[in-house]
C-alpha cells in the first residue's frame, strides 16, 4: 500500500563549503514529481566522492538538480508525474539521481530507476547506481573493453574500483588494480583482482609491464590525473584506451603527443552527472539489458563498507575522505 506522502521531510544539507562538519539536517519541502519524474521514499542513499567535492564547494549541481546531495538511492515510488503510469507506484526501485539523495523523499527520472528484486536489500541497492552507471560507460562503452583483455584500475577498493573489477571479471577480463596498503591489496585481490600493487611499495608501471610480460594494458580507468597520466600511458599496450573519470591528483597533465601518435593510444573521459536525462535513459536501459540480471540474481554484489544514519552523514563523508573504507558507504535514511 502506498503511503502518504508528507509536505514536509528531513534532509541533509550545508549552508557554506566546507569539512564534512558543515553537513546538517534539515527540514525542506517534500518534491512534487514532473514529467516522466517519480517520487521515491528513499530507504538508504549512496555516499560517493562527488558528494564531497559538492561539500568542498568544487562541484556545484547542474542546472535544475536538486541542491542536496546524493546521487543514488533506492526505496519505493510514492508519486508520480505525467506521464508515469500509476502502476509504478509502490515498486522498489534503485536510481541514478542528479541530486536529492540525501533526504527522506527523492525526486528520480523513470528511465533511470532499475527495479530491486525482493530478494536485494536496499541498502545493497542504494550503493549500486553510481558506479554500475559509470564503470559501464567508461569502460565497456568509452573503453571499448572486450573479452581477453586487460584492464588496470587505481583505487581498487573504492566503491568504483570494486565495481570495475567485478564487472571486469564477469566479461572476461584481466583485472590490475591498485591500492595504498597490502591489506587492501589483499581485499581488492578476494573481490576478484588478478594482479594488486601496494603503490606506496612499488612501481605499478614496472609491475604491470612485468605482468603483462612487457606489452602491457588494453585499458587504463583512471580517477587519479595530474602526475599519473604519463605513468598511465606508459602502462598501456598500443592501441590502448585511457579513460578518466576523476581528477583527484589534478587537472593537469604533461603528454608526449608523439608517443600517443607512434602507438595509437586513445585518450578519453567522462562525467557522468551533467549528461542528458535521454543519454542516461539510453544507458540505463544497455545496463537493465547486458548487466542487471547479473544482481537481480546474486551473480555480482556491491562491496559494502558501513551504514551511517542520515543524520551523521559528516561521520560517512569524514570516513571516506580518510580513506578508511572498503567498497560503498551508505546512508540509512528511512530504513527498509
Amino acid at each position: 500500500m502506498v503511503q502518504q506522502v508528507p509536505e514536509t521531510m528531513t534532509a541533509v544539507g550545508f549552508d557554506a563549503p566546507g569539512g564534512p562538519d558543515v553537513l546538517r539536517p534539515e527540514t525542506v519541502p517534500v518534491p512534487q514529481p514532473g514529467e516522466n519524474q517519480v517520487l521515491v521514499r528513499v530507504a538508504f542513499a549512496g555516499v560517493n566522492r562527488p558528494d564531497a567535492i559538492q561539500r568542498q564547494g568544487l562541484y556545484p549541481p547542474p542546472p535544475g538538480a536538486s541542491p542536496i546531495p546524493g546521487l543514488e538511492v533506492a526505496g519505493a515510488i510514492v508519486a508520480v508525474g505525467e506521464g508515469v503510469p500509476r502502476e509504478f507506484l509502490g515498486e522498489r526501485v534503485c536510481a541514478l539521481v542528479s541530486g536529492g539523495g540525501y533526504a527522506e523523499y527523492c525526486l528520480a527520472h523513470i528511465g533511470h530507476c532499475l527495479t530491486v528484486p525482493d530478494t536485494m536489500s536496499l541498502a545493497e541497492a542504494a550503493a549500486i547506481p553510481e558506479t554500475l552507471f559509470t564503470v559501464w560507460h567508461n569502460v565497456f562503452e568509452r573503453g571499448w573493453a572486450r573479452e581477453g583483455e586487460t584492464l588496470l584500475v587505481h583505487g581498487g577498493t573504492s566503491g568504483i574500483g570494486t565495481m570495475a573489477t567485478m564487472l571486469g571479471k564477469a566479461f572476461g577480463l584481466t583485472v590490475i588494480t591498485t591500492c595504498g596498503d597490502e591489506a587492501k591489496c589483499a581485499a581488492s585481490r578476494a573481490f576478484g583482482a588478478d594482479l594488486s600493487v601496494n603503490y606506496r611499495e612499488a612501481d605499478f608501471v614496472e609491475e604491470v609491464k612485468a605482468f603483462t610480460g612487457g606489452k602491457g594494458v588494453e585499458i587504463v580507468l583512471d580517477m587519479v590525473s595530474g602526475s599519473y597520466v604519463p605513468r598511465n600511458l606508459r602502462c598501456l599496450a598500443e592501441d590502448g584506451r585511457h579513460v578518466t573519470i576523476a581528477v583527484l591528483g589534478g587537472m593537469s597533465a604533461e603528454l608526449n603527443m608523439a608517443v600517443i601518435m607512434s602507438r595509437r593510444l586513445t585518450l578519453t573521459g567522462s562525467t557522468l552527472r551533467p549528461r542528458s536525462d535521454a543519454f542516461k535513459t539510453l544507458l540505463a536501459g544497455e545496463i537493465e539489458r547486458n548487466v542487471w540480471s547479473l544482481f537481480t540474481d546474486g551473480t555480482l554484489g556491491p562491496v559494502m563498507d558501513q551504514t551511517f544514519p542520515l543524520a551523521d552523514a559528516a561521520g560517512a563523508h569524514a570516513r571516506m575522505e580518510a580513506g578508511e573504507h572498503i567498497g560503498k558507504i551508505v546512508l540509512e535514511v528511512t530504513g527498509g
